[in-house]
C-alpha cells in the first residue's frame, strides 16, 4: 500500500510542479523586465527549489568522457561485458592509441569494483572509478533496480549475490584485484574465500575493503543498532513492499529505494535542510557555481533503487543480527564459509574516523578472520577526518587514501610485483 500512496503522491502533486517550472521559466526568462529585481530573483529560487525536490530522479548517467594520464586526455568508454537480469558489469575502456600518447604501453591490473547494493546506483563511485582509471583496467558492478526485473526472472539473495561476485571476477581473467565498498563487504569476503579453498585461477590477487561491515557487532553505530534492536519480523512487516504497475517489476516484494533514502535523510535533516536553504540563496544571488554543486550532489543522492525482499532480509539477517561470517557459521549452497582458507590474497581495509555508518573497527575485523595470511599481504588504513561517504570519494580519496590503495595492489599483484606507480 506505501509503495501505490508514494507513486499517487507523486502523480497527484504534478500539476503543481508543472506551475512550479512554469514559474520558474517565466522570472527566469532574460526577456523578462522584472527577472532580476530581488522579487523576480526570489520567486524564480522558490519555483525552481519547489520543482527539484518534488521531481523524479532517474539513473544517472557515469559523465567519464576522458580521463588525464600524463597530462593526455584519454578518451574512455563504458562498455557492457557481462550481464544478468540483476546486474551489468561495465568496463571503463580507454583508448588504445591516447593510451599510448600518453605513454602508457604495459597492461594495468585489473581492478573490480564492486558498488553497494544499498538504495543508491553505482554511479555514486564515479570518484572511485575516476581515480582509479589512470592506473587500471576498472570494472565496475551496476546493480539492477529490482522494480524493473520483472518477477518471471524469479528471486535474488544473498547467496546469488556471492555467485554474481564470483561469475564476474571469472570475466576479469587470472587473479583481478577487487574492491569492495560498504555493503559488499561480507558478500565479497565470502566469494573470495570460496575461491581460494576452490583453488579458483580467477580467485583474487586482492581485495581491499572500505567502510564495509564485516562484523557489525564492533563500534555499533545508529543504523546498527536499530538492526539489532528491532526483531526480524518487524522488518519483515514494515520494510517490504509491493511494486505497483506500470513498472516492469509489478507484484514484486522489494524494499524500496525511497524508504532506505527516507532513511539516510532523517539522519542528516538538520544538515540537509540547510543545503536547501544555501541553495535558494545562491540563486537568489546569482551564484552559479554554487548552485551547480547543489544540483550535482542532490541529482545523484536522490536518485535510488529497490532491493528484492529476500536480499534486503537475509542481509539484516546475516550481517546485522546473526553475524554469521565473523562467527564462522556462515553457509553458502551447503558449504561453510571459511575465510581461514585465503593464503596468497592480499588484505586491505580502509575506516574514516568518523564513520557514522561503519564503525571503526568493522572493517578491519576481516584481518582476524582471513586467520591464514601473511603479514605482508595484510594492511590497515584508518583515514583521518572523514566520514563514510569520505573513505571512497573526494578530495582526500583521492589525495591520500587512493594512493595507499594503488601501492597495495602492485605490491600484492602477482602480475605487477615490483612495479612502481
Amino acid at each position: 500500500m506505501l509503495y501505490a500512496l508514494h507513486e499517487a503522491s507523486f502523480y497527484a502533486s504534478t500539476p503543481m510542479r508543472l506551475a512550479a517550472r512554469a514559474a520558474r521559466d517565466f522570472w527566469g526568462s532574460p526577456l523578462n523586465p522584472a527577472a532580476n529585481t530581488e522579487l523576480g530573483r526570489r520567486l524564480y529560487a522558490g519555483a525552481d527549489l519547489f520543482s527539484n525536490v518534488t521531481r523524479r530522479y532517474g539513473k544517472p548517467d557515469w559523465r567519464i568522457d576522458t580521463v588525464k594520464i600524463n597530462d593526455v586526455d584519454v578518451r574512455v568508454r563504458p562498455t557492457v561485458v557481462w550481464q544478468s537480469p540483476w546486474a551489468r558489469l561495465i568496463q571503463f575502456d580507454r583508448d588504445m592509441a591516447d593510451m599510448r600518447r600518453a605513454g602508457k604501453f604495459e597492461l594495468d591490473p585489473a581492478v573490480l569494483i564492486v558498488a553497494p547494493l544499498s538504495g543508491h546506483y553505482a554511479t555514486l563511485l564515479r570518484g572511485t572509478v575516476e581515480a582509479f582509471l589512470p592506473d587500471h583496467a576498472v570494472f565496475i558492478v551496476d546493480w539492477q533496480n529490482a522494480r524493473e526485473v520483472s518477477v518471471l526472472q524469479g528471486r535474488f539473495d544473498f547467496h546469488d549475490y556471492i555467485d554474481h561476485i564470483r561469475d564476474m571476477l571469472r570475466v576479469l581473467g587470472p587473479r583481478p584485484n577487487v574492491l569492495a565498498v560498504c555493503q559488499p563487504g561480507p558478500p565479497v569476503l565470502a566469494a573470495a574465500a570460496l575461491m581460494a579453498e576452490d583453488g579458483d585461477p580467477s580467485r583474487p590477487a586482492s581485495m581491499t575493503f572500505m567502510g564495509s561491515p564485516i562484523d557489525a557487532r564492533l563500534s555499533p553505530t545508529v543504523t546498527n543498532n536499530l538492526a539489532e534492536e528491532k526483531p526480524f519480523t518487524w522488518f519483515q512487516s514494515n520494510m517490504i513492499y509491493t511494486v505497483p504497475a506500470p513498472y516492469p517489476g509489478m507484484g514484486r516484494r522489494v524494499y524500496p529505494g525511497f524508504v532506505q533514502l527516507a532513511s539516510f535523510m532523517s539522519m542528516n535533516a538538520d544538515k540537509h535542510q540547510e543545503a536547501h536553504r544555501r541553495y535558494f540563496n545562491s540563486l537568489v544571488e546569482g551564484d552559479g557555481d554554487g548552485a551547480d554543486k547543489h544540483l550535482e550532489f542532490y541529482d545523484e543522492y536522490l536518485s535510488v533503487l529497490d532491493l528484492t525482499e529476500e536480499f534486503y532480509l537475509q542481509t539484516i539477517d546475516i550481517v546485522f543480527q546473526r553475524h554469521l561470517l565473523p562467527k564462522g557459521e556462515l553457509m553458502h549452497r551447503g558449504r561453510k564459509v571459511d575465510p581461514g582458507a585465503i593464503t596468497d590474497i592480499g588484505l586491505m581495509t580502509v575506516e574514516g574516523e568518523k564513520d557514522d555508518i561503519s564503525g571503526i573497527g568493522q572493517t578491519q575485523a576481516a584481518h582476524d578472520l582471513c586467520s591464514s595470511l601473511p603479514a605482508d599481504l595484510k594492511e590497515d588504513y584508518v583515514q583521518p577526518g572523514v566520514g563514510h561517504y569520505g573513505v571512497f570519494n573526494g578530495r582526500r580519496f583521492r589525495e591520500e587514501i587512493y594512493p595507499k590503495v594503488r601501492d597495495f595492489i602492485l605490491r600484492t599483484d602477482p602480475n605487477f610485483a615490483g612495479k612502481k606507480a
